[in-house]
């Protein structure tokens, strides 16, 4: 008999059983998909609810896409909608440039006044929108009527500034995370290859910092989408952004156009959220250095 015929073949490896799951880990569960169920439900019987055909949303008539046609027949309901993608689009502009600056600022150029710039980001970021709206109006109207300064009665300048001031915050936060974890040697060199500060920014700060500033960009404008409550102090005689107007047609009752404005709206913000998280995952960025930024670190 050869030394091959006598060895004794290795045994295999014994098969692990999974482990059964426990009736409290199956109880969680299920509590958990009926959580985000009673949590989601009402968006998809607003989008379920965008193609009634009926004359009000709480009867169901049929299946139609009559409410998305309607949109084109009401001058209102467009003027809505177009008013909120302005302001949106100015408002996130506008936030961006400051917030850009400001997250530069704190990445670049730390010492003690970073934290207490960050608490005054942070009391903006906490502070009620009830409490912003009330403090802006009057502050406004002062503005705009006691000092002659015209532009503030402009709604659309009214609507941009309510809208910003939650926004130049989170753009801050995110850029300010994106630069912190990066190293300044390239700057430096920028600098020792006698470069004026201008093309350093715009040549290597600023490119570093574009993916944070794009997603700061589609959040600010998101934001302003769905800005009701200062929307609704601050705006003016023919300048009523989409929120407000469904407030108001809440008097009347809610019709299914409304519905498939809201729909097509929550298309725009997904498309608008997914761009986010795609320049996010591109650029590398983690929930922990945001975190870090937010807790000043």
């Amino acid at each position: 008999m050869t030394l091959e015929q006598t060895r004794v073949p290795p045994k295999a490896a014994p098969r692990t059983r999974r482990a059964r799951a426990s009736w409290s880990d199956v109880a969680l569960s299920v509590w958990g998909v009926l959580v985000f169920i009673f949590l989601f439900a009402p968006i998809a019987v607003i989008v379920v609810s965008s193609f009634n055909s009926g004359r009000l949303l709480v009867a169901w008539d049929g299946f139609s896409i009559a409410p998305f046609l309607t949109i084109l027949a009401k001058p209102a309901v467009q003027s809505a909608v177009l008013i909120s993608i302005q302001t949106g689009l100015i408002a996130a502009v506008f936030a961006t440039l400051l917030g850009t600056l400001a997250g530069i600022a704190m990445a670049r150029h730390p010492g003690k006044w970073v934290y207490w710039f960050l608490g005054l980001l942070l009391l903006v970021s906490v502070t009620p929108e009830i409490v912003d709206a009330v403090a802006l109006l009057p502050w406004l109207v002062f503005l705009g009527q006691d000092l002659g300064l015209t532009m503030f009665g402009n709604g659309i300048v009214r609507l941009v500034v309510g809208h910003s001031l939650f926004a130049i915050a989170v753009v801050s936060y995110l850029v300010r995370a994106r630069l912190i974890g990066m190293d300044a040697q390239l700057e430096e060199a920028s600098g020792d290859l006698y470069a004026k500060p201008f093309t350093t920014f715009r040549r290597i700060t600023l490119p570093l910092a574009m993916p944070a500033v794009l997603a700061g960009f589609l959040l600010s404008f998101t934001l302003s989408l769905d800005n009701t409550v200062i929307a609704a102090f601050v705006q003016v005689s023919g300048t009523t952004p989409w929120p407000v107007y469904v407030l108001s047609a809440l008097r009347s009752g809610l019709r299914p156009e409304i519905a498939a404005v809201s729909t097509l709206m929550l298309l725009l913000t997904l498309v608008a959220l997914a761009a986010v998280a795609l320049v996010l995952k591109r650029a590398g960025d983690s929930a922990t250095q945001i975190a870090r930024t937010l807790g000043g670190g």
